[in-house]
């Protein structure tokens, strides 16, 4: 059976890159970057790219292979997964996954879907119904509609059971009708969430971000766009450079884009906390006063 593979997820500006790099020491592994942005290799500094010295401790996959013209999504992520980690395997290495982006981590533990909008008031109607008549009630209720996916789960797992649900009265087709699967079936995943109180970890952003453009982001986004001027191009929808570009067009002045990119990068951590909460068997580790070293012995103990 092949070994647990540790999923290091949370907010941005979290420290989740720390944490591979020391874990990648202890477990003699390889790190496989699950970000959407960090592919990209003209946008080094405003995704936080791995320093060179962090690249050189452990080798890592999916940081700064592409240009901004080339097209990433989960589904292509899926497909590169499927050979970079049994490669890992090979190797007779370990495999880390470390990344942000909630659509990626998803597509690699729970495989994607394609499920189309549901009315809010079916999740209010069945979170009343769980209340008044159990979760046991509602794992039968699943059952009868869903078979396949109330198989994966107990009556303990209240919002996948809820979520079955939802998507089968608000479409009239079960969960499981739009699964795709995981891109490597049978692999064991733990996801471990990193974290810290929410005003520190805005204290974070807004210090990453000064330290950003301290590095030279303004002229890494003037490189990129001469590089790359088609401005409608999926990568320049990324913070820390699509405030950039009306600044360049002089839309508005440097604060104020200054301005927006710490807002958009604390609005986005906000969302991405809420999507991991979503995982009921997700391991959640405050960061707050823990040097990386600790945190991954702690997570190296529990895998």
């Amino acid at each position: 059976m092949n070994p647990i593979i540790p999923v290091i997820a949370g907010p941005t500006a979290v420290g989740k890159t720390a944490v591979s790099i020391a874990l990648a020491r202890l477990l003699d592994a390889e790190i496989v970057s699950a970000d959407s942005r960090q592919i990209y290799a003209p946008f080094r500094i405003g995704t936080a790219h791995p320093s060179d010295q962090e690249l050189q401790s452990a080798r890592h996959h999916l940081i700064g292979e592409l240009g901004l013209e080339a097209p990433y999504s989960a589904g292509r992520f899926a497909q590169r997964i499927q050979d970079i980690i049994p490669g890992i395997t090979a190797r007779e290495k370990r495999a880390i996954v470390v990344g942000g982006s909630t659509l990626y981590v998803h597509a690699l533990i729970e495989g994607l879907s394609d499920i189309p909008p549901v009315d809010s008031s079916i999740r209010t109607s069945l979170n009343q119904e769980l209340e008044r008549d159990g979760s046991e009630e509602l794992h039968k209720a699943l059952l009868s509609v869903d078979p396949d996916y109330a198989a994966t789960l107990d009556s303990t797992k209240t919002q996948r059971i809820v979520r079955g649900l939802e998507v089968y009265r608000g479409t009239g087709r079960p969960l499981s009708h739009f699964h795709q699967p995981p891109p490597l079936p049978g692999q064991r995943y733990q996801l471990i969430v990193l974290h810290v109180e929410r005003d520190l970890l805005y204290e974070r952003i807004d210090e990453r971000v000064d330290e950003m453009l301290a590095g030279g982001l303004l002229e890494e986004c003037r490189q990129a766009l001469e590089a790359a001027p088609d401005q409608s191009l999926n990568a320049w929808r990324t913070i820390g450079y699509q405030e950039l570009l009306p600044w360049m067009d002089g839309e508005y002045d440097l604060n104020e884009a200054i301005r927006l990119i710490k807002r958009n990068s604390r609005r986005y951590a906000k969302r991405q906390l809420t999507w991991y909460k979503r995982y009921a068997d997700a391991v959640w580790i405050d960061t707050a006063d823990k040097d990386p070293e600790s945190i991954a012995s702690h997570i190296e103990k529990g895998l």
